[in-house]
């Protein structure tokens, strides 16, 4: 008898599923009972019956499979991002009837003014902090064309650290390389890592799963603190999410490949192009300025051998990049 299969996600594919898995790519096939308690190899669509001989269970082949998992991973960002964005609406109806609020709610809701207060704010709280920071930090215009290293902070990050904590970040892959982030990562030390994604949400701190600290404003002169346990919850639900999605980038970085002379950075390019969004948003949303946008967009024109901005919206949805398993 075999015993139960315990649940897991694509990214955590099991021991048995691996071998399995490698067993059918070796020999051209496997017999069901050969998955043995592995049923996650058909739950993923890492096997399939033979269209021979339905008795017989051929391997998906792994370019397939990464790219179908893949596409279902863009899926689910762009769902938490709509979630984001429900959430943002009814708390900016919230904040215009602040006036009505009970106490109960102020306390739970407090809104932070000037950047100064905000950063002597959650320095206080990362001053007491003893066990982990989740953030995200997407790349901001208002914020200069590269983050900035502040010591204050790198002092304050390295003693959570000292004192046994753990920081966990998310960046958009335009970070990657930048030299400030890269400088960070080398002065810290301890249980530190970061992810990237082509796009993350507006910025996002959460401390000890207590407090969290978001933006009340889009030059980020104001925030809201926020205590109240349902949405700490929701916010590590989803930094979790996005967490499992990312591409690790520190301490063990993982390369992006390009396929058929295709970027990953032009495939998320692609994708906002076919949706119908400007230079401007597209630069926006992935977190680089509008010039090295509309080098990415020629460059990916010029791949696909597109003479127009209306043929290369064809082109991008005719080359199957999108949606390509192999």
């Amino acid at each position: 008898m075999t015993g139960s299969h315990a649940e897991h996600g694509p990214e955590e594919l099991c021991p048995a599923g691996i071998r399995v898995y490698q067993q059918a790519l070796e020999q051209g096939h496997v017999t069901p009972t050969a998955t043995g308690s592995a049923t996650c190899l058909l739950d993923f669509g890492l096997l399939q019956p033979s269209l021979d001989d339905p008795a017989r269970l051929e391997p998906v082949p792994p370019t397939v499979a990464l790219h179908r998992l893949l596409r279902t991973s863009q899926e689910r960002i762009a769902e938490e991002r709509r979630r984001e964005a429900r959430l943002a609406e009814t708390f900016t109806a919230l904040m215009r009837t602040s006036s009505h609020s009970t106490a109960g709610e102020s306390a739970t809701l407090r809104l932070l003014s000037g950047k100064e207060r905000i950063d002597r704010t959650i320095g206080e709280f990362m001053a007491v902090a003893t066990d982990q920071v989740l953030t995200i930090q997407p790349h901001s215009t208002h914020i200069g064309p590269h983050p900035r290293v502040h010591e204050a902070a790198l002092e304050r990050d390295q003693a959570l650290l000292d004192r046994g904590g753990r920081i966990r970040t998310l960046y958009q892959h335009t970070l990657r390389h930048a030299l400030t982030v890269l400088a960070r990562y080398e002065r810290l030390r301890g249980d530190v890592e970061a992810r990237t994604l082509d796009e993350v949400t507006e910025r996002l701190i959460v401390v000890d799963r207590t407090v969290a600290f978001i933006p009340a404003s889009a030059d980020r002169s104001l925030a809201l603190e926020v205590r109240h346990p349902a949405l700490i919850a929701y916010f590590v639900n989803t930094f979790d999410r996005l967490w499992h999605l990312a591409t690790p980038m520190h301490p063990q970085a993982v390369h992006q490949p390009t396929l058929n002379g295709i970027t990953p950075r032009q495939r998320a390019i692609a994708a906002l192009l076919i949706e119908g969004h400007t230079d401007a948003d597209i630069a926006d949303r992935l977190g680089m300025n509008v010039r090295t946008a509309r080098v990415h967009i020629a460059k990916l024109a010029a791949t696909l051998g597109s003479e127009s901005r209306a043929q290369l919206g064809y082109l991008i949805g005719r080359s199957g990049i999108l949606d390509r398993e192999g």
